[in-house]
């Protein structure tokens, strides 16, 4: 192509200097240019998988998801035998919503065939993502048996071991992994969280000695003092728990950043935007298995409501499904990270709420297998709630709701990573407390029959009675032992994910009264809501 660099015609270069040119091109953030020199490449060498990958991503640079997609799609029906491309293209697939896909590629011969450590290891990540935890690790321990091994695979194989109940291989696993690592902070949290810390045996000593050492203001350094918090408040060392809490907490607000106004502003656009009228034509039922949303805040106690629901023989468990999101994503064929921003909201008034609910049920209803029910817990698409009406209104939405205080609280002490931002700063939380019950509350007034509300307080304390009323809201029978939510085997790849595999208990209601004093700035901020 004749352009300002002075190039040739894209038709008088061979492929290669194509390829070279496509490469510079997107270095210098000429993405026009680049996509001219791929889709030549690909007009004369249409199997090029690597150029399809790059093609995708550059139309994707421009906003565009459908595009992207298309072109991901066909990388894969160009796969050759290579399995760490196999690897990538089915990652590309899945975190583009094209879960069938992405399941058809890791079908592929060459993922059955190899013995490459870095690969399997490369197609369990894929599997992780996709909520398929026992299969992920079955890759991980085919790793394992090559020989493969490093600080960075044992830490993800002990988390595969710790998502599908085995603590105890998972525990072992973990402590190996930090002998092998000189700085490894989120491998000392994860084991910090594995079991209740004691005097006789603890990890204390060893993450002071790792904080000396850890780049200050890093990620490790803020998942060692959230580890330390941890341990030294199961020690009953609460003073010194707190402050370690915090100064991990400060380490994360000063890494992520948070916009009140921005926050706020989004959800007067969502509540403006999905009114009575708008929310009152809901597509077509479409046909397929019920989903069950469980929607709420992050540790509202959403992981003990799927492992309840998830224990019902007409019900699957499914995780938390990225699928709506990505769907509505690709509806509106604009690309971007938030479950909702302002240039999506935007497009609802001519979304196609019809073809969201088609395509949420084609790239997710295997999960049920094959059950009437499955369940779909992303806390997060309580954003989503008016979306679901309009494209699923055969779902049932179960808003799980607990007390401001320990909410927030269970939120400030969690490290979600670089996931929810609000959650490292006392005051960032109570705003966004405030934001998210504006929004359920708009949403239960514009919607009263479509979200039932469910107490954790009542799930733990009257779980019986609780359950009966989810039970019918769902329209399902009581079953036979169905409360002993311990029998659940499938696997949990939450926070929670070795404490939920507990008996219910009520220890949870009340837990932030330990650091009563230190919490008096969030008590006063989330204030009338807060509980008594």
């Amino acid at each position: 192509m004749a352009g300002s660099s002075g190039q040739l015609s894209t038709e008088r270069m061979t492929g290669p200097e194509l390829w070279e040119a496509a490469q510079k091109q997107v270095l210098q953030g000429h993405t026009d240019a680049a996509r001219a020199s791929l889709e030549a490449l690909l007009a004369k060498h249409p199997g090029q998988v690597g150029a399809r990958m790059l093609l995708a991503a550059v139309i994707l640079e421009k906003g565009k998801v459908r595009g992207a997609t298309e072109q991901m799609k066909l990388a894969a029906a160009g796969l050759s035998q290579d399995e760490m491309l196999v690897a990538r293209v089915a990652q590309g697939l899945s975190r583009l919503g094209e879960i069938n896909a992405a399941r058809a590629c890791l079908m592929h011969p060459a993922v059955a065939r190899t013995r490459s450590g870095p690969a399997l290891t490369a197609i369990g990540h894929v599997y992780q993502g996709l909520g398929l935890q026992m299969q992920a690790l079955q890759l991980m321990d085919r790793a394992r048996a090559t020989g493969y091994d490093n600080p960075d695979f044992r830490y993800f194989r002990a988390l595969q071991l710790q998502f599908n109940g085995n603590l105890e291989q998972a525990e072992i696993e973990m402590e190996s992994c930090l002998r092998l690592g000189p700085t490894f902070g989120r491998a000392s949290l994860s084991l910090a969280r594995i079991r209740r810390q004691t005097a006789a045996s603890n990890h204390v000593d060893f993450i002071r000695s790792r904080l000396s050492a850890v780049p200050k203001g890093s990620e490790d350094h803020a998942a060692f003092e959230f580890a330390l918090y941890k341990e030294l408040e199961d020690l009953g060392q609460l003073d010194e728990a707190w402050a370690a809490l915090e100064r991990g907490n400060a380490v994360m607000a000063s890494r992520l950043p948070y916009d009140p106004a921005a926050e706020e502003a989004l959800f007067d656009d969502i509540i403006r935007r999905f009114d009575t009228d708008f929310l009152s034509r809901p597509a077509q039922q479409p046909e397929g298995p019920t989903p069950i949303f469980i929607v709420g805040m992050p540790r509202s106690g959403t992981t003990l409501l799927e492992r309840i629901l998830g224990n019902h023989s007409m019900v699957r468990s499914a995780g938390e499904l990225s699928d709506l999101p990505r769907q509505l994503r690709w509806v509106a064929d604009r690309h971007g990270h938030p479950p909702l921003d302002h240039a999506l909201l935007r497009d609802v008034p001519s979304l196609d709420f019809a073809l969201l609910g088609r395509r949420y049920l084609e790239q997710s209803q295997w999960r049920a297998e094959g059950r009437p029910f499955y369940v779909d817990k992303l806390p997060p698409n309580f954003m989503l709630v008016g979306c679901i009406r309009r494209a699923l209104p055969h779902a049932k939405v179960i808003h799980m709701t607990r007390d401001p205080m320990d909410l927030c609280f269970s939120n400030y002490r969690a490290m979600f990573g670089d996931a929810y931002g609000y959650s490292y700063d006392i005051a960032r939380l109570a705003h966004h407390h405030a934001q998210y019950t504006r929004l359920m509350t708009h949403w239960r007034e514009t919607m009263p029959e479509f979200i039932l509300d469910l107490p954790y307080a009542d799930l733990v304390t009257r779980t019986e009675e609780t359950c009966s009323r989810l039970f019918d809201f769902c329209g399902l029978s009581a079953e036979a032992g169905g409360l002993d939510h311990t029998s659940n085997e499938t696997s949990v790849a939450t926070l929670s994910s070795a404490q939920v595999r507990q008996p219910i208990h009520a220890r949870g209601l009340g837990e932030w009264r330990r650091f009563e004093r230190q919490l008096q700035p969030l008590s006063g901020l989330l204030s009338p809501s807060a509980g008594s």
